[in-house]
């Protein structure tokens, strides 16, 4: 994780502060070597051991991929609730996979987000949308399809 070429770099910083944990030493010492706060994420690493000793043992290293990203991603945070329920977003995503021009009469042969967000409100999913929040819906979907 800390040598990937891609991936996202908060992973790997603090991947960095539990591989310079397992060498021992204070927080302190890290925390000025490394720049940043290190209790935090050792304190994490360290919670679910047992979980990560049981997927150790699997011979899939995905498995083992996927629990230490699992343990290093940031919490979920409160904050503002969602206005789209997930139905909406689901019949947002519908409409993508469908064929404009025979399905929804749209002069269109691909959507974009603009034609999507108007179907969604012309369809009564939702009363309104922007373009950006149906743009985020499909990559979050990780759908492509190539919209303009």
């Amino acid at each position: 994780m800390v040598r990937r070429s891609t991936g996202e770099q908060h992973l790997a910083q603090r991947a960095r502060i539990v591989l310079a944990g397992a060498r021992g030493g204070l927080n302190r010492d890290l925390a000025k070597d490394l720049g940043v706060d290190v209790g935090k994420w050792r304190r994490r690493w360290a919670a679910p051991q047992e979980r990560l000793a049981a997927v150790e043992k699997s011979p899939r290293t995905s498995d083992l991929n996927r629990c230490i990203t699992e343990i290093l991603v940031d919490a979920p945070r409160s904050g503002w609730p969602g206005i789209f329920t997930p139905e909406q977003i689901v019949e947002i995503i519908a409409i993508a996979c469908e064929q404009p021009e025979e399905d929804s009469e749209r002069p269109v042969s691909h959507w974009n987000s603009r034609e999507l967000a108007e179907e969604a409100v012309k369809r009564k999913i939702v009363p309104r949308i922007s373009t950006r929040t149906v743009g985020r819906f499909l990559d979050q979907a990780e759908l492509n399809l190539n919209l303009n």
